[in-house]
Formats: C-alpha cells, structure tokens, sequence
C-alpha cells in the first residue's frame, strides 16, 4: 500500500491562520493547526502587522503536524487563502513599511470616491475590471497611503496582498493569481492582466506588484530551505500560487468550470458574503466582479456587518446568540462598521419601530434580520450577474449553500431560512477555506484540476440539506423599506 500523502491548506483570515492537513486522496481532514492574528485600529483603522501572519502561518503548521501525526515527509504541496484586499507594502528586504491596511479598513472611501470619477464613473470600471473602488479596494488604499503616508509610499520595494506576502515567503517566489489580483482593482478581469491606465492613475508602478499565474493552483515554486526549517516541512515541495480567501471557499465547495457553475453560497462570518462561479463575466457596479481561482468568473457582493456584529447587538442585551426571536415590528440594521453593500462606509447602526412590547430577544432577532436581509438584496445581483433571474423557479430551488461560522447558529440557519425561501445545503466539512487551499495545494503538486478535486472531495463529506418554508415577506418588505428610506440620508 502507497505510504498516505497530505497537502496543506492555509486559511490566513483578518483574526487567525488555520492550516489544515488533508489527505490528497481523499480529502479527509486530517488536522487543523490554529494560531490568533492581531488586529488594531480605532475607528474606521482596521490594521495588522504582516510578521504577525507569517508566526501565525509557522505555528498553525506546526500544530497541525503534530496533531496529525503525519511524518513531515508525508506532505506533497501547500497553498495560502488568504484575506482580500489588504494593502502590504514591503522595503527592499522584503520586510513591512508599516502595518498592512486590512479589508474593513474604511479611511479610504474619499479616495475610493475620487478613483470612480476620475476614471469616469462606476460603469467604466466594471467595464475593465469588474469592480467599482470602495473603501475596502486595495487601490483605494493605496490612495489613501499617498495621500496620508508618502514616505511610506515611497519606500515601498514591493506592494502585495496578504495572501502574496505570506507565498512569497514560503517560495522565495512573487506571484499572485487571477481571482485575488482581480480585488485590487488594479487588475482587468477584462484582458487578464494588470491595467496599466490605472496603474498610471494611482502612481503605482508595475514593477511593484507581482506576476500573475494562470490560476491558483500553478505550481509558482518549490518550498525554501529557510522556510522549510521555519515550518518543520520538506524543503522543495509544491508551492501554489493560492488565492483569496473567497476564491478559496468556491473551489472547496466544488464551484467552478469542473464542478456546478451559476449556483449560489453565502458564507455567515466577519463578513457576509455571497457568491457563485460563473463563465459569464460580470459587469454590475453593484457588485465586486472577481475572477475565480480555476479560470472562471466569481461575481460577489460582501456586508461588512454580519456575525460579529449581530454579537456585539446580544452582548449589549445581555443575551445568548440564540436567545433571539423574530423581531415583530422592530427594525434594526446593524451597521457597525460602516457598510459595503450597500455602499455607505459612514453608516452607523440603526433602529426604528420600538414599542412598549417589544422585548430584548425580538431586538435581538432584529438584528439577526436586518444582517440577513442586506446580504440576501445582494444575492439577488449575484444571480443577475450570472444570466439568472433571481425569481425563476428553477433558479429558486437551487439549493443555497450555507457556510461560515453563522451556518453552526441555529437563529442564522434559521433566519436565512425563513426570509430566502430557499433549500438550504450546509456543507459538513468545516475549513472551506482552508479546504480550497489545499485543493490548489493537491494541484499544483500532481498537476489535477483543483476543482474537480475538491468536488469529489466533497461528495465523500456529506452535507445536511434543508428543504424551503414559506418565505416571510412581511418581515422582508419592512426591513427593506426602511434600508431605501434610511440610505442615504440616516445612514450616510
């Protein structure tokens, strides 16, 4: 019998690296290594220390070596997901300028703003690169960073994304891939390539960002021998280009040009976000329009307040996450951070309809509501953006795949549910993330599609399927009544 053979698949998120061991054969997980991120920063600032990333890396690896009890021989490749968007500016030693400019950084919405008119508005970036700049776009940060840091800007030796930052020193090697390049907002999902006009108009020069594989699953190098001591692992195995975290999670759930296009998922984390792997090329200024991992198209729309910040709502209650009821008249719209979708960084939370009866548990349900109906208007333009009509019958009865840490609540299960309408599909295997990593891992090791991998991976996982209920559109029509007349005025 052939000696067992693992990939790893590294989650780099805003709070924690996870590194999981999966067997290449099966797609088994065999155990995940875990180690905390730090974030900092007061009001819209949302900032980490990219070392910070790399011990994170190192120490979730080696935990998970350890508990998989694997030899380290036993590991063929290994592949970074990382968090979109965020802004590394390395010196000429490949260490960091200063603290990396994370996703939910929202300083840059000015200058987001400003990119979008001097490029001659939203339909003239879709039309290019899929998206239009809002405060989360790394170009708007970059804007931001000349504007307030020029000495920082103009240190700058290299600029990356998180996911960039932490392959680079796995391979000694600069590269990024289509899917996570195309959240810049400096890269044409258009022509596939960096979009020198833009480059131009945000000074960046060319030579500083990296080369773009084909796909995240290229083969973009082999592991050091500085970064194989540092991690406990073979020197000179398979290092992929890797990902964002987004593009990462499609693949782990099998979506893409080997496995199901134009089927949606939304994952209930920091964030909200929901996608789908497409061959249509997504143009729609209310959406991000992302390349995917694979070759193929991932439209995406992303809420900046989804599970941290329905927490925050119980903790000031005083209340379980599950203590929540459907919320009767209250509205609450639970902007924290701002918003992204819709796009009003300067929102704060919001709450209207309050009676003499409403109770601390419908409050909390409220909030619960007003999370899941901003990210469900959303879906809808994912659906649009695939050629779908998010009304069709048969568009409706594709079964919603639910992932993220809010898909182990019961109150979100139960609330995307009830105001969808939708079959829900809840994947069993926990790390998505970190399970498309290693899939990109297993591909560039052995040189498979990392789809098709993932999408027989999968079918040995199982997963739990929740038929429709009647959909609650009393709830729906007034929460989404009070987001239209609110934005822009209250929440701006």
């Amino acid at each position: 019998m052939p000696a067992q053979q693992a990939v790893i698949g590294v989650d780099s998120s805003t709070q924690s690296a996870k590194a999981a061991f999966i067997d290449a054969a099966t797609g088994r997980t065999l155990a995940v290594g875990r180690a905390p991120h730090q974030v900092g920063g007061e009001g819209g600032a949302r900032e980490s220390d990219p070392e910070v990333w790399w011990y994170a890396l190192r120490e979730a690896v080696s935990a998970g070596l350890k508990e998989s009890g694997l030899p380290a021989s036993a590991v063929t490749g290994i592949a970074v997901a990382g968090q979109q968007h965020g802004l590394v500016v390395l010196d000429r030693s490949g260490r960091p300028v200063r603290p990396a400019l994370l996703w939910n950084d929202t300083r840059s919405a000015p200058q987001a703003a400003a990119l979008t008119e001097a490029l001659g508005g939203p339909d003239a970036w879709t039309a290019r690169t899929g998206s239009v700049p809002v405060a989360s776009m790394t170009a708007a940060k970059w804007q931001w960073l000349r504007e307030n840091e020029p000495r920082a800007a103009k240190a700058a030796a290299a600029v990356r994304l998180p996911h960039d930052f932490l392959t680079e020193r796995l391979a000694g090697t600069a590269a990024t891939d289509p899917g996570d390049a195309s959240g810049t907002c400096w890269y044409s999902t258009a022509t596939g390539a960096y979009d020198p006009e833009i480059l131009q108009l945000i000074g960046l020069d060319a030579d500083l960002v990296p080369p773009v594989a084909a796909t995240g699953a290229v083969r973009i190098g082999s592991l050091t021998d500085t970064a194989a001591a540092d991690l406990g692992l073979p020197a000179g195995i398979a290092v992929a280009a890797g990902t964002g975290d987004n593009m990462a999670a499609a693949v782990g759930l099998g979506l893409g040009g080997a496995g199901l296009l134009d089927h949606p998922a939304l994952s209930l984390g920091t964030s909200g976000t929901v996608f789908a792997a497409s061959r249509t090329r997504p143009a729609s200024p209310a959406l991000a329009g992302f390349a995917a991992a694979d070759g193929t198209y991932l439209p995406l729309a992303c809420t900046l307040n989804c599970t941290l910040a329905v927490d925050k709502i119980a903790t000031l209650l005083g209340l379980g996450r599950d203590a929540a009821e459907a919320g009767g008249e209250v509205v609450l719209l639970p902007y924290l951070d701002g918003e992204r979708t819709p796009d009003l960084p300067a929102a704060s939370g919001l709450l209207t309809g309050l009676r003499h009866t409403t109770t601390r548990q419908q409050l909390l349900g409220a909030a619960y509501e007003g999370a899941v109906v901003t990210v469900l208007r959303a879906l809808d333009e994912v659906l649009r953006a695939c050629g779908l009509d998010p009304a069709d019958e048969e568009v409706a009865a594709r079964p919603l795949r639910l992932v993220g840490g809010g898909a182990k609540g019961r109150h979100w299960v139960e609330t995307v549910r009830r105001l969808s309408g939708r079959p829900l599909l809840i994947p069993q295997s926990g790390e998505l993330v970190a399970l498309g990593a290693a899939a990109l891992a297993a591909g560039a090791a052995t040189g498979e599609d990392p789809v098709a991998l993932a999408s027989s991976w999968q079918r040995d996982g199982g997963a739990v399927e929740l038929p429709p209920v009647e959909r609650d559109m009393a709830t729906w029509e007034r929460v989404t009544a009070v987001l239209e007349k609110a934005a822009p005025t209250l929440l701006a």
